[in-house]
């Protein structure tokens, strides 16, 4: 099943139960929102979970792009992303828990072909405060998949205070052909997360108190190119047709290794991302966020071979990209930026190199050592460290 069938799959089966599809999609949050980038499908979402009424009604439904950093050291390996869509659906208090799992496990066995027997689910066992979720415990049972109950795994909470409550997971077995399904998802890591399917029935105060709801909200989120990997049968999404074009394309153009291969994939996709939503490099803010994945895709390509260049990446993975994240923006003022980022990249190496040239750089570094070339120089910590690494 391709990508492009699996989405439409899924908008297609919350739209015939009633939801609406939300447009957009973009990266950026409101203006008066504090984080610099989406974070999550429910993120935009927030003021109308916490009780405003949305205009389009209390089925919703989205295919999200959103972008993280906090796993930016884990990228390279064959599942992390800074770039990802979250497929959500939301129940604003119209429908309850009960039915979102059982449209949840509908999907899943119908719209995707997914057999029982490689489902297990977790649901929140209960921790002193708040009982067992017995509500999703008996429609598990019901429909016939074996649960595990689990303590903090099945609490969500987004902050420290605010809105919270029970959730339920969703795992498929990616054993392999041939292999039956072993263990839990607990104990087992060939059980991968597909879905998640949150109860939001709480508010959560400074005192750590918890206030029933009002208005109890359905929030469900899933990751599509973990989910496209599982259903293709993949070991990697890298391996999946959402990265076809660039698999195709970097490993010719570029002698990298593995884990360099997907870091400058990831890397340079989504700077692609970012910029069709409007950013441009800038040292401060989103901008940095941008000129951070630019630049450690360029270390990556000149670690082994400086004369490496952006100019060599093709346009038809530019516009692949722009076309999947749905991005109107043409591929050459895309190629322009990440060029001129290039050579202000060059520049910047060239300098510190003299700079770091220096007699009073010889031995190891002080905090005050670093605090001056980030000052005086502008050249962050990472950046020194790379170019004082034989």
């Amino acid at each position: 099943m391709s990508t492009d069938r699996i989405v439409g799959t899924f908008t297609d089966f919350f739209s015939e139960r009633g939801h609406q599809h939300l447009t957009g999609g973009t990266l950026l949050p409101p203006p008066c929102d504090r984080v610099l980038f989406t974070t999550s499908g429910m993120h935009p979402l927030t003021p109308y979970l916490q009780g405003r009424p949305h205009p389009q009604g209390t089925r919703l439904s989205s295919v999200q792009r959103c972008l993280r950093t906090t796993d930016l050291d884990e990228v390279g390996d064959r599942t992390h992303l800074t770039v990802f869509e979250m497929l959500g659906s939301w129940s604003l208090g119209d429908y309850g828990h009960s039915q979102s799992l059982r449209w949840g496990y509908e999907l899943l066995h119908d719209g995707f072909g997914i057999p029982p027997e490689r489902m297990y689910v977790t649901v929140f066992g209960g921790d002193g405060r708040v009982g067992p979720d017995s509500e999703s415990l008996d429609t598990w049972r019901e429909l016939g998949l074996p649960v595990e109950s689990t303590r903090d795994e099945n609490w969500w909470s987004h902050d420290p205070v605010g809105l919270c409550g029970p959730d339920s997971e969703i795992f498929v077995w990616t054993g392999g052909l041939g292999v039956p399904p072993q263990g839990s998802p607990t104990t087992d890591p060939r059980w991968v997360e597909v879905w998640n399917h949150v109860s939001m029935r709480y508010r959560r105060h400074e005192d750590g108190s918890l206030q029933p709801l009002q208005r109890p909200c359905v929030d469900t989120g899933m990751g599509l190119e973990r989910l496209v990997t599982v259903l293709q049968g993949h070991d990697s999404v890298y391996d999946s047709d959402l990265f076809e074009p660039w698999m195709r394309v970097l490993p010719p153009l570029w002698d990298l290794d593995g884990t360099s291969t997907r870091l400058v994939c990831d890397h340079l996709r989504s700077g692609i991302a970012v910029i069709g939503d409007g950013v441009r490099p800038s040292p401060t803010g989103r901008g940095y966020v941008l000129r951070r994945l630019i630049r450690r895709a360029l270390t990556t390509l000149w670690r082994d071979d400086p004369s490496r260049t952006l100019s060599d990446l093709p346009g038809d993975v530019v516009g692949h990209t722009l076309d999947h994240f749905r991005q109107p923006r043409g591929t050459s003022p895309v190629r322009e930026v990440l060029l001129d980022e290039e050579r202000r990249f060059g520049r910047l190496l060239e300098r510190g190199r003299r700079v770091l040239g220096g007699q009073r750089f010889e031995g190891p570094l002080s905090e005050e050592d670093y605090r001056y070339l980030h000052d005086t120089h502008g050249l962050p910590r990472d950046l020194v460290t790379t170019l004082r690494t034989p």
